[in-house]
């Protein structure tokens, strides 16, 4: 194969198109951080608002300062009403990750700071894409079921009051903390597709809301962050399977992917994937559904063991293979579950737009512009002849 060939068609892995300082993966060694903080003690030790105070600063914050932070977010949660008229017009069998892209314009619409382009403000617009995101999504899981969105409670933690706003009543309390690790997990991976395609359409001076707005288009691909929406499908069809392993063996068999398993990056178990199989484990047995975790470990295990017998000793599991039965039992629904891991990513995604926008110029390009090599038709330097159309397709001797 000519080198040249190799190197071009890696969708850009494994080459450097900027600087960051948001988030770093070591995918040898399984590591994950953000802001040189480890996933693990995050999950453990943080909440989702300090993780995106973290990600949009660059350091923890003071008591004062998640005070003044949570407190901004949770005002922010109440969208404009002409925003849940627009989405009641929509057809009811809409995709959430569609409904919640149109969305996004919406929410710029509605910001009278759109057109500041200064820091402040863009970290201003962050808070309210920090809290708007979850509100559509919430907002349009009722509709959709023909109930009137739920106003925000102050009173609730994020990923509390997002569950309340979701399913209509107070969360428990455990399961709200779960929802809270599983949001500090998902707000970033450095420059996945959907935060590069954020980063490449404001590098253009785009405002935030239109890269948002990419982000959520790239996020919605199967390949990204409707894996996990995959999973659960498999998990269901799998639910009467006798034979898991002779499964597995036949899906590889057949060239097909085990959904969940393996990473662009991870060489490992991604670290997250880690911290979701003990939160699937102990919903499950809390509420009495411990079949699903059962039946992702039997998978897990298969799978691993049918692909180190094909020597892929590297393909491991990933984010979504338990985050599908995590948020199948927190009562999320196959396809909501993308439009929650945006309600986590528009952390990481505002953070890199910030970067992205504010940066030193060493640190990033000044517009990302990459190029291409035609491989299509080509009649030297003049060009192919233009043919008049009533005589295209004609033998040339009738011409």
């Amino acid at each position: 194969m000519d080198e040249t060939v190799r190197i071009k068609n890696t969708g850009l892995r494994g080459v450097p198109v900027a600087d960051t300082k948001i988030s770093f993966i070591d995918g040898e060694q399984g590591v994950l951080i953000y802001r040189g903080y480890r996933i693990e003690d995050l999950a453990e030790k943080s909440t989702f608002m300090e993780t995106a105070w973290l990600l949009l600063n660059g350091e923890l914050p003071s008591e004062d300062q998640l005070r003044s932070f949570t407190e901004d977010v949770a005002r922010a949660r109440e969208i404009p009403a002409h925003i849940c008229e627009s989405l009641a017009l929509l057809p009811q069998d809409a995709a959430p990750m569609d409904v919640l892209q149109a969305a996004v314009p919406l929410l710029a619409m509605a910001d009278n700071e759109l057109a500041d382009e200064t820091r402040d403000a863009n970290v201003r617009k962050a808070i309210r894409l920090i809290a708007g995101i979850p509100a559509v999504v919430a907002a349009w899981n009722r509709i959709r079921n023909r109930l009137e969105p739920l106003p925000p409670d102050a009173g609730l933690s994020h990923a509390a009051n997002f569950l309340r706003q979701f399913h209509g009543t107070r969360p428990d309390p455990e399961m709200a903390r779960d929802l809270e690790v599983c949001l500090v997990l998902h707000a970033d991976h450095t420059f996945n597709a959907s935060t590069f395609a954020c980063r490449e359409v404001v590098s253009t001076r785009a405002h935030m809301y239109a890269g948002v707005a990419a982000g959520v288009g790239a996020l919605s691909g199967s390949l990204h962050g409707g894996a996990n929406a995959r999973v659960m499908k498999m998990l269901m069809e799998l639910q009467s399977e006798k034979n898991v392993a002779g499964w597995v063996r036949d899906q590889l068999d057949k060239g097909q992917r085990i959904m969940g398993i393996g990473h662009a990056v991870y060489k490992t178990t991604d670290p997250r994937a880690k911290i979701l199989r003990e939160i699937s484990r102990r919903l499950g047995e809390k509420l009495g559904q411990p079949q699903w975790h059962r039946l992702s470990a039997a998978v897990e295990d298969a799978a691993l063991a049918e692909l180190a017998r094909r020597g892929k000793h590297t393909l491991k599991p990933n984010v979504d293979f338990y985050s599908a039965s995590v948020y199948h039992m927190m009562g999320i629904s196959a396809d909501f579950m993308t439009p929650v891991f945006a309600v986590s990513r528009i952390a990481g995604w505002c953070a890199h737009i910030i970067e992205e926008k504010f940066a030193e110029a060493q640190e990033r390009p000044a517009l990302y512009r990459p190029e291409s090599d035609y491989v299509g038709n080509y009649c030297g330097k003049t060009g192919c002849v233009y043919q008049p159309l009533q005589e295209r397709g004609k033998p040339l001797s009738s011409q």
